[in-house]
């Protein structure tokens, strides 16, 4: 199994608009984050979770041929504004297996109610098949725990599968959460800012989980301007990093 970091970067995107700081002038590589979203292959198959505000750059930019499902994690705009980006997939291959809870998939059809239209072929609109979850379930032979997440009043969706686990858009993992992400091979896990956030855990919140789960690996995800790549990775614990757009691991 392959993780890819598809985007990297907070709501807005790194560089943000109208702002001149270190990070988003920066020419290092890492610091130029697209919306967050991570790919997971395995046995051929291909799985994105969130289509994100910049899903169409970053399908090109990995050369995406085909889609075999898509998993969201909660309906705010920078997670799912990409979904009518998936229509030259559904050209070549019809429909698209869509994950979610059923107070996401009700927020994706007020929002793209046209891309839920029954029909038997393709009609030039985004096309997806809503799948409800409730507890684990299995996709392409791949067992996937979703779980939940509190995002400031919200609740987003985190997913536990072969040993990796991905929380994105959280700021508290409840302790019914928690108990479940014992024993990891690689923790992703939000850490937004150095300062105190509403939504968000901030990168000493985020740190301070690490202790608690110990994952054999971290990567910290949805990262603000606020982080400079390079500055901030200096004083991080061993097995603790900042992923960027593009980073791969395998397990």
């Amino acid at each position: 199994m392959r993780v890819s970091f598809w985007g990297t970067g907070t709501s807005v995107g790194i560089p943000m608009i109208g702002c001149s700081c270190g990070t988003c002038v920066s020419d290092d590589v890492r610091d130029q984050r697209t919306r967050a979203s991570i790919m997971i292959e395995f046995d051929g198959h291909s799985v994105l979770v969130d289509t994100s505000t910049d899903f169409r750059i970053q399908a090109l930019r990995c050369r995406l041929h085909k889609l075999d499902a898509i998993f969201y994690t909660h309906a705010h705009a920078d997670h799912i504004f990409g979904l009518d980006d998936i229509r030259p997939l559904n050209i070549k291959h019809g429909p698209i297996p869509c994950f979610c809870t059923p107070e996401t998939l009700e927020r994706l059809k007020e929002i793209f109610s046209y891309a839920f239209v029954d029909r038997k072929s393709y009609g030039g609109l985004p096309w997806v098949t809503p799948h409800l979850f409730d507890g684990e379930f299995e996709f392409a032979g791949q067992r996937f725990l979703p779980l939940k997440t509190l995002h400031g009043e919200g609740i987003t969706t985190a997913y536990r599968f072969d040993g990796v686990a991905y929380l994105t858009d959280c700021s508290a993992i409840p302790a019914k959460t928690l108990d479940a992400l014992w024993d990891l091979d690689v923790l992703i896990l939000d850490a937004l800012r150095l300062k105190p956030h509403p939504t968000h855990l901030t990168l000493e919140q985020a740190l301070a989980y690490v202790e608690v789960l110990r994952p054999r690996r971290t990567y910290l995800t949805h990262i603000s301007h606020e982080i400079r790549h390079e500055e901030i990775s200096r004083g991080l614990p061993p097995g603790v990093e900042l992923a960027y757009d593009g980073l791969q691991f395998e397990i």
